[in-house]
């Protein structure tokens, strides 16, 4: 039976037919399709969704399946609900312009008024002129300068700049952020997942000290199997066997050098470097194609994985063109210093920090900030990188379709993996702005102008409502443009 999407409850099975968009979030109990998610991301890429997989309100079943979907969130809480809660909190933070022209108008108002009431009442009084012309040439100067145009014009012109973002798939926390991004000089991206692809997968495997290859595979799985890391899925993809876990004891994660566990009673560590040279364990100079993971078993250095990342498609000339803005393109990454370094030539970075822990990261931040002349942006997934994006004038969160985590820490929320948003965002930034002068200078001028030639009684009360009306009505259609 149909019934009112607020019905419905955590638990409740609901059916979704071709064609037809599913109301709240939820998992798949049965059938497969293909869904649209254009309506979170921007970009229309249907993916197969099967049994068991997450949904989101907002996708459309685009393909020929019927899904049987048990609701996990009622609508109020559900992923798109709070995404236009969030909007909705953008429009409140207003941009520097929006408050300048808010200022202005708190003493531009009274100004005029004061002006208008005298020219009603002064010469009549002071020169014996008739009040009747007097009263409708201030009645003129009142209407024609009305700040309508300039109040409405601008804070509307942000409104509709977020609306066309958001379905974009680019989410905006504040008005503020579309003016803070023109004035970055400087854009700082994490490496793994960012402008890499963050799809991992084992290409090597070395082993030593008396251990085989068998062995620090299924060690390093079990060490890794509590892990939600991409590398850990990538290790544990590769061990082909049936997992025990009353094997596994004392697992912890060690933030930015990798995981600890007891398995089998050996002591196993899975991670970079840094934590050998921490703890004062010798291994063997280690160079390959992509990320090197170490394992250490009961102290030992048993051998290491390398395990391949590609770079995103269009990072380069997503690089390429922050370049062509004058902006400088920086890395900080906690991989090691040869994958950086390579990553760091192919995309032709200005510099790079390779070997960060978070903590790091920020600190690297703070000197970057301190001899910056612009603003700082830095783009990340919002999760590991949290303090760097929450200290950078504008933080950038990629691929946060589905991370609640992710949304809440971003000052700008990208919902897809497209590096290219971000100079689309930093376009329409700038596309905004030409927009709002463009207004500011057309409404001012034609008030200016029939201010005065009614205050001299050549501008009479049709001019005053075209002062009015009008240039509210041509601004407001100018920034209109913004939608294409």
């Amino acid at each position: 039976k149909n019934i009112p999407v607020e019905r419905l409850k955590s638990g409740d099975i609901i059916i979704v037919r071709p064609g037809e968009k599913i109301p709240v979030d939820g998992k798949i109990l049965k059938g497969q399709s293909l869904l649209d998610m254009s309506a979170l991301t921007g970009e229309f890429v249907p993916k197969r969704k099967r049994e068991g997989d997450e949904v989101l309100a907002g996708m459309i079943n685009n393909g020929e399946g019927v899904l049987e979907i048990e609701v996990t969130r009622e609508f109020k809480e559900s992923y798109i609900s709070r995404i236009l809660k969030m909007v909705e909190i953008a429009e409140e933070r207003k941009s520097r312009t929006e408050k300048l022209i808010t200022k202005f108008a708190r003493y531009y108002t009274p100004v005029v008024f004061i002006i208008a009431l005298s020219i009603m009442i002064l010469p009549p009084i002071f020169l014996k002129e008739s009040f009747s012309k007097y009263f409708y040439r201030g009645l003129v100067l009142l209407i024609i300068s009305c700040p309508c145009a300039l109040v409405i014009s601008v804070p509307f012109s942000y409104f509709i700049t977020i609306g066309v973002l958001a379905k974009k798939g680019i989410l905006v926390k504040g008005a503020n952020f579309i003016d803070t991004i023109r004035n970055v000089k400087t854009i700082i991206f994490d490496k793994t997942g960012t402008l890499t692809e963050g799809v991992f997968e084992v290409i090597d495997v070395k082993s030593f000290n008396g251990f085989k290859n068998d062995e620090i595979i299924k060690f390093s799985a079990y060490a890794e199997f509590y892990s939600n890391h991409p590398i850990g899925a990538s290790i544990k993809k590769k061990y082909k066997g049936n997992f025990d876990l009353s094997l596994i004891k004392n697992h912890k994660e060690i933030a930015g050098l990798g995981v600890f566990a007891e398995v089998s009673g050996k002591k196993i560590f899975v991670g970079n470097d840094r934590f050998l040279h921490e703890n004062g364990i010798e291994h063997k100079l280690c160079i390959g194609e992509g990320v090197t993971v170490h394992v250490v078993i009961d102290g030992i250095h048993a051998g290491y994985f390398v395990i391949s990342d590609k770079l995103k498609k269009e990072a380069k000339e997503c690089v390429l063109l922050f370049k062509r803005e004058g902006i400088k393109v920086g890395m900080l990454t906690g991989d090691n210093e040869f994958f950086a370094k390579m990553v760091a030539e192919r995309l032709n970075l200005d510099f790079y920090k390779a070997g960060l822990l978070p903590s790091e990261k920020l600190e690297e931040i703070e000197k970057i900030v301190e001899k910056s002349k612009g603003k700082i942006a830095f783009v990340g997934d919002g999760i590991n990188d949290a303090p760097s994006i929450k200290r950078a004038d504008v933080g950038i969160v990629m691929g946060a379709l589905g991370q609640d985590i992710a949304i809440e820490n971003g000052d700008v929320v990208i919902m897809s993996d497209n590096l290219l948003k971000i100079p689309e965002f930093l376009k329409i930034s700038k596309n905004t702005k030409k927009i709002v002068l463009e207004n500011i200078i057309f409404a001012l001028s034609m008030k200016i102008f029939l201010t005065v030639l009614g205050s001299i009684g050549i501008a009479g009360m049709f001019s005053a409502i075209f002062a009015d009306m009008g240039v509210l009505l041509i601004v407001l259609l100018n920034s209109m443009r913004i939608i294409k």
